[in-house]
């Protein structure tokens, strides 16, 4: 382990390419850390941060090299982080130790269950699945999170006894056992094998639906939902220098979130108009303890931090209350970073 530098897993894929990923590349910078080699496929680099380290990688990768030290933080998903988890549980018989330590806002997905041809309820299809067939068979990228639902919808339809044998293996191969369920783990794909019949069902990650909808399949049962976030290696704390190190970056990159869609609205006033001012800020809650203002001989110059996505709140209804009331060169300036304090982070 590198004991000086905080290393860092970049997912490749969608995160790493400017016009996609939810603009990530650009929150980092934001954040106060600007990438090199990023959007190129790697190697990435943080220019103006020595300290840090990148590790490009697959999100699916990276729980395993958090659990064993090789990489102190990364970005991953919350159904790759579990995946992992329940693989090394069913196949190692080992425990994964993660954190998730600060959530990105970009990612979500719904990870279901997907099948061809519509049930009214999921219990009773696959109580009939499962009456008829003493092996099952099911496709997916992520196996093992289809073999934690599948051994707790046994167990709840009392099929455990019957049903309890599991054998995860490449697309097609000769199952390996006689009962129980096949997983068949593919790269890709995945509805086109379960509509042309080649599996019992599958298991997808999806965005909006589209795609399961444009192929006919019909969205069984939804498993848990997923975002991108932060994770961490939880024995980082033992190392002062690395811990405050990942502090840092979690601070700024919270920053950098909690920014989003928000401006600086900058205006100034006469003295007789201050009053009024602050009872419409008020009033519309554009400020937390006080507003933040600086006071002239006849003037006095206000700071207003405010949402500009908010349709409740439009910021050019804003801006024209705020005149109509005596607000004067009324400037809108978009944040980039926006810091609490330092107790917004909990890691």
């Amino acid at each position: 382990m590198n004991e000086e530098r905080l290393i860092i897993g970049l997912p490749a894929g969608s995160l790493a390419d400017a016009s996609r990923g939810g603009n990530f590349i650009d929150l980092l910078r934001h954040a106060g850390f600007p990438t090199q080699g990023y959007d190129q496929g790697g190697p990435s680099m943080f220019p103006l941060n020595a300290l840090l380290l990148g590790w490009d990688g697959r999100p699916q990768e990276f729980s395993a090299q958090l659990d064993l030290g090789e990489i102190d933080l990364a970005i991953t998903g919350d159904d790759c982080v579990r995946e992992r988890e329940l693989e090394f549980k069913y196949v190692y018989n080992q425990t994964i130790h993660l954190e998730k330590v600060l959530p990105l806002q970009r990612g979500h997905v719904r990870v279901v269950i997907v099948k061809d041809g519509a049930v009214d309820e999921c219990d009773g299809w696959l109580e009939e699945l499962l009456a008829r067939n003493k092996l099952v068979t099911m496709v997916s990228e992520m196996p093992y999170l289809g073999l934690e639902w599948f051994r707790a919808k046994i167990e709840k339809l009392g099929f455990a006894r019957s049903h309890n044998d599991f054998s995860v293996q490449k697309y097609r191969t000769p199952p390996r056992i006689d009962a129980g369920i096949v997983i068949y783990e593919t790269w890709g794909k995945t509805e086109a094998k379960v509509k042309e019949g080649s599996v019992h069902f599958g298991l997808e990650t999806c965005e909006t639906g589209n795609t399961i909808q444009d192929y006919g399949l019909d969205i069984v049962e939804e498993i848990m939902t997923s975002e991108m976030a932060v994770w961490a290696n939880p024995a980082i704390r033992q190392n002062p220098a690395k811990y405050d190190l990942a502090r840092m970056f979690l601070l700024n990159l919270h920053g950098a979130l909690f920014a989003e869609d928000k401006v600086m609205l900058l205006f100034n006033a006469r003295k007789d108009a201050v009053s009024k001012l602050l009872e419409y800020l008020k009033a519309n809650r554009l400020f937390a303890d006080e507003p933040t203002v600086n006071e002239g001989l006849h003037f006095t110059e206000f700071s207003v931090q405010m949402d500009a996505s908010n349709p409740d709140l439009p910021i050019a209804r804003v801006r024209y209350e705020l005149a109509k009331l005596g607000a004067t060169h009324i400037e809108t300036i978009p944040l980039e970073s926006s810091i609490p304090g330092l107790d917004v982070i909990a890691f």
